[in-house]
């Protein structure tokens, strides 16, 4: 019998019978993002070391929050959890009006991982490793800089803000509905650039339509390898990236949580899940609970003053 098939009795049995019904994942995005693939590549796996269902509710709508409400709504049982990720921690900072409180409302179950972003360029102007062929024209142009993000307070309008800072560059923010269509237009040249992870970006690229010209962070992409990171470039502010975890309801029992913690880092560790995972620049990497508190609350401060020294003013 495999340890599959032995961990699900195990865990009931420790639970007192929990899960004994499906449990629900909500999205709080589309599907095809990165958000959708890593939450249904983990979930598929908790599936087998829970023996219940983990069925993937994507819940798009008012940038991530409309899913995260309806999480925190829901009986804090273990039967509603969301991925959650950095757009989340920001959120507070952006909009005056919050329907949740992502500290106090939500309970941590584990991180998922992390991912660079990478700075995208159309194909047909730029080659890889012409960064400095791209900051010398952006220097001498007439115009400020197209540049392609999210909507205000996403990371990628933030991560185009902290480069225009460090940079000097002149940088005009436009904004879209997506990474999708936005590399659509940057590939078209359109749009000078668009920040986002390869998850985003990785059919286009695939395509030969679009460029990376450098990658955040201070490690540089095995996916990647001759792409320079922001560090090897001196871009001293460009040290973050996307990231993603686990959460429940607040009231949620903490034996429950811990279950599906459990459920969560053993599913991490799976050959199967990385291999799913391997070619989207995605480190899995599980933290405990008290952990990913920790960790989410550092990134609502670390990023409030982030949208402060941007001069962003809430909505």
């Amino acid at each position: 019998m495999s340890a599959g098939a032995i961990f699900p009795w195990t865990l009931a049995r420790a639970q007192g019978g929990y899960p004994d019904r499906p449990v629900k994942l909500i999205v709080p995005w589309s599907a095809g993002g990165s958000t959708d693939l890593l939450a249904r590549a983990v979930g598929q796996n908790m599936a087998d070391v829970l023996g219940q269902p983990v069925v993937t509710d994507n819940r798009p709508g008012a940038a991530g929050r409309l899913g995260v409400d309806a999480m925190v709504k829901s009986p804090g049982d273990g039967y509603t959890a969301a991925v959650i990720e950095l757009a989340h921690a920001i959120a507070p900072s952006i909009y005056q009006k919050m329907p949740y409180d992502i500290m106090n409302d939500t309970a941590a179950v584990s991180m998922l991982g992390d991912s660079p972003l990478i700075f995208f360029v159309d194909a047909q102007k730029y080659q890889a490793g012409q960064y400095p062929k791209f900051v010398a024209d952006a220097k001498k142009a007439a115009e400020p800089l197209s540049i392609a993000t999210s909507g205000t307070g996403s990371i990628s309008h933030l991560a185009a803000g902290l480069y225009a800072q460090e940079t000097a560059i002149q940088i005009q923010m436009v904004p879209y509905k997506g990474s999708a269509p936005a590399l659509t237009d940057v590939a078209a040249g359109v749009l000078a650039g668009h920040f986002c992870t390869l998850a985003s970006a990785s059919a286009m690229l695939g395509a030969g339509k679009i460029v990376p010209l450098m990658i955040t962070g201070n490690r540089r992409a095995p996916q990647l390898p001759n792409v320079p990171c922001a560090s090897e470039l001196g871009l001293t502010k460009m040290d973050f990236g996307q990231w993603w975890a686990l959460v429940v309801p607040a009231k949620t029992p903490k034996r429950t949580i811990e279950t599906l913690h459990k459920a969560a880092a053993t599913s991490l560790n799976d050959k199967r899940v990385q291999s799913r995972i391997s070619s989207l620049a995605i480190n899995l990497a599980s933290r405990s609970p008290d952990e990913t508190q920790a960790f989410i609350r550092a990134e609502s401060i670390k990023w409030a003053k982030v949208v402060a020294s941007l001069g962003i003013k809430p909505e």
